[in-house]
């Protein structure tokens, strides 16, 4: 079994990767566009691998032409990629009968810290106490409970269920908006995308954490927004796509949602006049949820995981569905 690896993907786990039992062949593909093997040079017709690693290293700037050689091989049989969703159209050479593509959950902690930071500071009256405290007034503030709040989280993928963990944590009632029926012992009630309309009033917390296709192209529409409870918080990390932006402006002058987290948006970067920079009713970030301290090694070692998973013909962990692949 053959691997390619970037030097600087490889230099990482050069050691865990030793330590491993199977019989692997790995390859390094240096700075300077060569091949090799435990550092001499390898002929490009020894250059045949089976497993890729599409690390975010592929993609700065000595990534070289990796993810042009994974897209063009007809040997690879299984890429763990460093993204947990690959519905850019470019990732669409990956789609292919033969090859088994597995995502990353890496993010997913660091992801569902965000979501739940922000909807607890928003759903906390911080800003009213600050404000007290700014007059000198010495005004106790009433505040709703995180108990009493219901979230809706649309997408129940990795990011989702760690989202749902956080928020149960804090005694949020969690409601699941997935194909599957399973709870996975998280949420309190699971929907479908055909059961929105009658479950957006009832929701204090709405996250979009699932993947772009054309099912969920522009969800968050007017109708969305329409059904929204007055009041309610909408946070969107899946994709800017998701969300009919026009419609979400129109919805936010009538507080549905009276707020909005955006980490992602239909145009990246977002231009310097769009409207959401200056929103009182948004807070903007950029495409960043998931850059926790801990993302990168979790990374690591899901790779690792998958890798002795996959050399032991085990069941790989986030495999993806060719559909899901290159949709946006």
């Amino acid at each position: 079994m053959q691997t390619l690896l970037l030097r600087a993907s490889y230099d990482r786990i050069a050691d865990r990767l030793a330590s491993m039992s199977y019989d692997l062949d790995v390859l390094v593909l240096e700075p300077d566009g060569g091949v090799t093997r435990k550092g001499a040079p390898v002929r490009d017709d020894e250059v045949r691998p089976d497993v890729w690693w599409l690390s975010l290293d592929a993609f700065g700037r000595n990534g070289g032409d990796y993810f042009a050689r994974l897209a063009a091989s007809p040997h690879a049989r299984w890429v763990q990629t460093a993204f947990a969703g690959l519905d850019n159209a470019m990732f669409k050479p990956l789609a292919r009968e033969g090859l088994v593509v597995t995502n990353s959950s890496a993010q997913a902690p660091a992801i569902a810290e965000y979501v739940t930071i922000h909807a607890l500071s928003l759903l906390h009256p911080i800003e009213r106490q600050a404000a007290h405290q700014r007059a000198r007034e010495w005004t106790p503030v009433n505040f709703r409970e995180v108990g009493q709040t219901r979230w809706l989280i649309v997408g129940f993928g990795n990011i989702g269920r760690e989202i749902a963990t956080r928020a149960k944590a804090f005694g949020a009632q969690v409601e699941a908006v997935r194909r599957s029926p399973s709870a996975e012992g998280l949420a309190d009630h699971v929907s479908t995308l055909a059961e929105l309309p009658q479950r957006l009033p009832h929701a204090d917390v709405v996250i979009l954490a699932c993947a772009l296709n054309d099912e969920t192209r522009d969800l968050a529409g007017e109708a969305f927004f329409a059904a929204m409870k007055p009041g309610a918080i909408l946070v969107n990390i899946g994709r800017g796509g998701l969300v009919d932006e026009d419609a979400l402006r129109a919805g936010l002058d009538r507080d549905q949602p009276a707020h909005a987290v955006l980490d992602v948006f239909k145009t990246e970067p977002l231009p310097a006049d769009s409207w959401f920079w200056d929103h009182p009713k948004v807070r903007v970030t950029p495409h960043a949820s998931n850059r926790g301290a801990l993302t990168g090694a979790r990374g690591e070692q899901l790779f690792l995981d998958n890798l002795g998973r996959y050399l032991a013909g085990a069941p790989l962990i986030n495999p993806t569905r060719p559909q899901d692949i290159g949709a946006g």
